[in-house]
């Protein structure tokens, strides 16, 4: 089985920050209750983002930039 990609679509919140740990500090500095839901287990970036009412493409960059320093 394939590692998951922190810009794959269909990739369930929960399932990003347990494999990148660093990336609960991204949610947080975006004030995103995402950290914990119990909806993180259905929602992606995408929801979260439209949720929050958070630019998409930031965000990604900004987890992107955590994940590789």
């Amino acid at each position: 089985m394939q590692s998951p990609s922190l810009d794959a679509p269909d990739l369930a919140l929960c399932d990003l920050m347990d494999r990148w740990p660093e990336t609960i500090a991204v949610f947080l500095r975006y004030r995103m209750l995402c950290v914990g839901c119990v909806i993180g287990r259905f929602h992606t970036v995408t929801d979260a983002c439209r949720e929050h009412d958070v630019d998409e493409a930031e965000f990604r960059a900004a987890l992107a930039a955590t994940v590789r320093t």
